[in-house]
C-alpha cells in the first residue's frame, strides 16, 4: 500500500521543479495525482470527467506556478483547484442532464393543422364571449386575466355585491359553455 504524500513531499518536489529539475514534476504528479483523483471523484463525476478535471488541475499549475510564493502551499493550491474544477464539471453535467430531461419532456412541435384548429377554437371562444351580455363579458375578462382579481373593485365596477361575483361568474361560464357547444354542433354538422 502506497503512503499518502505529505505537503512536505509535494513542497520539496515543487521547489525542485521550479529550480529547474524537470524530473521533480514527475515526482509531484506521482505524489499528488491519487489525492486529486479521489477529490475529483468525490463530486460524483464520471471517471473520464475526473481524468479531465485532474488534467486541468495540472495544466493550471503549470500555467500559474509563479503565483505560488511558498512551495509548502502547493498541495493546498492543487486540492483547492481540483475541488473548483470538479465542482464546475459536476454543475455542467447536471445542467446537461437537466437540458436533456427538458428536451424529452417538451411536447412535440404543433403541426400546421393543429395550429389552424387551435386558432379556429380560439376564434370560436371569442365569438361566444361576444355573444354574452356586457356584465358577463366584463366579469369573465377580469377573472380570466387577473391572477388574483380584486373582488371589491370588481363589485364597484359591475355595480354588484361582492358575494354575488362567484355565483354570477358561474352562471356566465355556464352560458359560455352552452354557446361553445352550440357553435361546435353547428360546425360539426356543416357540409364540407
Amino acid at each position: 500500500m502506497t503512503a499518502l504524500p505529505t505537503s512536505g513531499d509535494a513542497a520539496f518536489s515543487f521547489a525542485r521543479w521550479r529550480a529547474g529539475d524537470s524530473r521533480a514534476m514527475d515526482d509531484l504528479v506521482r505524489e499528488m495525482t491519487p489525492v486529486l483523483w479521489h477529490i475529483a471523484r468525490s463530486y460524483s463525476v464520471s471517471a473520464s470527467v475526473a481524468e479531465d478535471v485532474v488534467q486541468a488541475t495540472w495544466l493550471a499549475l503549470v500555467r500559474k506556478h509563479d503565483t505560488i510564493e511558498d512551495p509548502a502551499a502547493v498541495a493546498g493550491w492543487l486540492t483547492t483547484t481540483v475541488r473548483r474544477e470538479a465542482w464546475r464539471a459536476a454543475q455542467r453535467a447536471r445542467r446537461s442532464v437537466s437540458d436533456d430531461d427538458l428536451e424529452r419532456r417538451m411536447p412535440p412541435a404543433a403541426s400546421v393543422e393543429d395550429e389552424v384548429v387551435g386558432r379556429e377554437e380560439e376564434q370560436s371562444l371569442w365569438r361566444a364571449v361576444h355573444e354574452l351580455d356586457e356584465r358577463c363579458r366584463r366579469l369573465l375578462r377580469v377573472v380570466a386575466f387577473a391572477v388574483r382579481p380584486d373582488y371589491e373593485n370588481l363589485a364597484v365596477q359591475l355595480d354588484m355585491p361582492v358575494g354575488s361575483i362567484g355565483p354570477t361568474r358561474s352562471r356566465c361560464l355556464t352560458k359560455l359553455k352552452k354557446l361553445l357547444q352550440y357553435s361546435r354542433i353547428g360546425r360539426d354538422s356543416s357540409p364540407m
